[in-house]
């Protein structure tokens, strides 16, 4: 008997008429899920499945991969260029020539005018890596300008940070099947199973052969915190020292991996002094961790044959997001869990390609890892692309999070926007629709014709979506997986590609240098700059990704899948070989809650949606269980203001205000709150814009605002009501 019933209904699955599967890797987050796209005698995708020998996700989806495919029928995708004179106008619908004219025309006139760093270029985590190449070979071989990031400055600039700092290089050094090699897992401001689902599954699988402690530190209790065997409830902004305090116990007690430490890193001298500073129970008092339980997770981990950590925002989005990721690598080197199964550092990252533009895009540098401020890698790209080396700047320039104080102070005049919402993704988005407003020349390139950026721009680009061109993404184990392209872009929608292409042949620099028309042929030219260096893809092509269903990096010519782990050898990207030891005082520089700002303010990710919504909120089968922004609050602090479950309330910060609706739980402690951040005119209207000093990601994660019952209740559900066609 079934809840009542005698009889099982049989399962149906509609019949859709698929006629070919096509292999892709999906488009969303950095997992890297291979799928099968089903496709009907119309050409048109109408189902999707798993693909069940793949390494990564063995037949898995989750919600928001399972209903991938609606993407290509999905509302208000861009059809045709648009075009207008000033942002006051409605656009008027055109061809590709004029549009392209145009913004050429205008980035010309704006460099002539204010000179090359005047016009600024901000990419993405979510086009194909090809794309990315392309486009940095635009940017900086072409256009010239030195003003050029991406939105991952937004999630994983601190990792990279990070990682350079410890280990010489980026690259995360790790992999998912460690999960089946640990004896101990500390996770920092991750809730894997909403983020990453499918990687949690992984973990879960792990378990389930064999048991080992999972330590969870996040302030709030999320579904990863409920089951693990340690939450530590961590004041925010405050990782560092609670890093630097179960390092302090580690060398006290004598776990620390001594021979490891002599043949692998340097500076241990230092970092052992400084984390004298930082005993338990002084530590406690600052992060919020008991004491008796930082000695406890100090030696489940230095004592584990094999120890791992993985992070995702609650560590990079932090003034010291830099010094946590620098903090973890510590961890792990002293304890000898760098390059081993089952012992890592493990950046889950963000985006489905946010790991391509860190590899190839030249935002922070020059392709394969190589960097402006070394001769020898500017002369090599120069000397490849046909260019005198003098053209290349000797240091990058602004990160995305100054370009827009740049736009402020009249340095950046005009903006290039590719596949991304600062509109909405941003800190403190008044100050950001100011910037946007100042500017003589906007063009958003993006496959939806209605991202709420598109609001400021003079030419609208409509871009193919993932699907609808092919190439590669990496994804976060640095596993190189292949997008085949399952239907044709609707309208003149062209690839991204094609537009970068394009736009060069309008510059005289442009058309002096190589081009490649095809994916295929861009990701020669990638294999050749990366032959014999760490970053190695000389050993893959189309046909060898899709059978290996996607292959690691560094794969040499005669590898067979890549190698799953980074520093297997000990050796290390800096010259003398060795890791550093990095010795990291706390200073705590974030905004914290006082009298009349008396809650912190959090936020994060929710499973049915992804960055901004551009995409998911118009998926109904995802959208439906999370249509409207919505505030986690605490029934004690609730009931002390007077508000209401299911009410809606007026958060106030220092940069704005906002109105949400409540939901009280538990899950968050009585001196914080808790939004999701992927709506429009929410939570980045109360975050502040500090910025870790290091990587210049901002402190999403850690600021204070005041909450009262909202004033009109039937004028506030309005509101969210009206605010769903975003």
């Amino acid at each position: 008997m079934l809840f009542g019933r005698h009889q099982k209904n049989p399962i149906k699955i509609a019949d859709k008429g698929v006629v070919d599967w096509r292999y892709t890797t999906c488009g969303y987050c950095s997992t890297g899920c291979s799928i099968e796209v089903g496709v009907n005698a119309a050409g048109k995708g109408v189902a999707a499945r798993g693909v069940g020998d793949a390494r990564v996700n063995q037949g898995k989806l989750c919600i928001k991969g399972i209903f991938e495919y609606e993407l290509f029928d999905s509302a208000n995708r861009g059809r045709v260029p648009l075009l207008r004179e000033n942002i006051a106008e409605p656009f008027r619908a055109t061809d590709w020539d004029p549009a392209l004219d145009r913004v050429a025309g205008e980035i010309k006139r704006i460099q002539e005018t204010y000179g090359r760093d005047s016009f600024a270029v901000l990419s993405t985590g979510q086009i194909l890596t090809e794309e990315f190449y392309t486009l940095g070979k635009l940017t900086r071989g072409v256009l010239g300008t030195n003003n050029y990031d991406g939105n991952t400055t937004l999630c994983m600039s601190s990792a990279v940070s990070g990682y350079k700092r410890s280990f010489g290089s980026d690259g995360p050094p790790g992999c998912y099947d460690d999960f089946a090699h640990t004896e101990c897992l500390l996770a920092f401001g991750s809730n894997l199973p909403e983020q990453h689902p499918i990687i949690f599954w992984r973990l879960k699988q792990a378990l389930e052969k064999r048991r080992f402690p999972v330590v969870v530190v996040d302030p709030r209790v999320t579904m990863f915190a409920q089951m693990a065997d340690f939450h530590l409830t961590i004041e925010p902004g405050t990782d560092v020292v609670l890093l630097n305090a179960l390092a302090h116990v580690i060398l006290e007690e004598g776990l620390e991996d001594k021979p490891y430490i002599e043949a692998h890193t340097s500076g241990f001298v230092e970092f052992a002094e400084l984390v004298k500073k930082y005993d338990p129970v002084s530590a406690s008092r600052v992060c919020g961790i008991p004491a008796d339980t930082i000695r406890q997770v100090a030696r489940l981990y230095a004592r584990a044959g094999a120890a791992m950590s993985i992070w995702t925002m609650g560590i990079n989005q932090s003034t010291h997001g830099s010094d946590g990721v620098v903090g973890i690598n510590n961890l792990n080197l002293i304890t000898g869990n760098i390059g081993r199964p089952g012992g890592t550092s493990l950046s889950i990252t963000g985006q489905c390609n946010a790991m391509g533009t860190r590899e190839w895009s030249s935002c922070s540098g020059l392709p394969g890892y190589r960097a402006l401020e070394k001769e020898k890698d500017r002369e090599t790209i120069a000397k490849y692309w046909g260019l005198n080396k003098e053209f290349f700047p000797e240091k990058r320039g602004l990160f995305m999070t100054d370009i827009f104080p740049a736009i402020e102070r009249g340095e950046v005049k005009g903006l290039w926007i590719i596949a991304t919402n600062p509109l909405t993704s941003m800190p403190n988005s008044q100050r950001i629709r100011k910037n946007l407003e100042q500017l003589e020349f906007v063009v958003v390139q993006d496959a939806y014709s209605d991202v709420e950026t598109a609001q400021y721009a003079h030419v609208y680009l409509p871009a193919a979506l993932w699907g609808e061109k092919e190439g590669v993404f990496t994804n976060t184990e640095r596993r190189v997986n292949l997008v085949r392209k399952v239907t044709e872009p609707p309208g003149e929608a062209k690839p991204d590609l094609w537009i970068f292409n394009q736009m060069a042949k309008r510059f005289e620099q442009g058309r002096n240098l190589r081009f490649p028309e095809t994916p295929a042929e861009v990701f020669e030219e990638m294999r050749e700059l990366s032959r014999g260096r760490f970053l190695d893809y000389s050993g893959m092509d189309y046909d060898k990704i899709e059978a290996g269903r996607g292959l690691q990096w560094p794969c040499s010519e005669g590898s067979e899948q890549g190698a799953a782990r980074l520093y297997a050898d000990g050796v290390f990207q800096y010259p003398d070989g060795r890791a550093k030891l990095i010795p990291l005082p706390f200073e705590d520089d974030n905004e914290r809650p006082d009298g009349d700002y008396p809650f912190w303010l959090n936020s994060g990710r929710v499973v049915e949606h992804f960055h901004t919504r551009t995409r998911t909120g118009k998926i109904g089968n995802v959208n439906k269980f999370s249509p409207t922004p919505y505030m986690e609050m605490n029934p004690d602090a609730a009931r002390e203001l007077g508000i209401g479950h299911m009410s809606y309330a007026r958060l106030v910060s220092r940069r704005g205000e906002t109105v949400v609706l409540v939901q009280l739980t538990q899950r968050v402690p009585p001196n914080m709150v808790f939004i999701p951040f992927h709506f429009h005119e929410c939570v980045n209207r109360l975050t502040l814009g500090l910025l870790d000093p290091h990587s210049r990601q901002p402190a999403f994660k850690q600021c204070a605002v005041r909450i009262e019952p909202a004033a009109d209740q039937k004028a506030a559900a309005a509101a969210n009501v009206a605010a769903r066609s975003f």
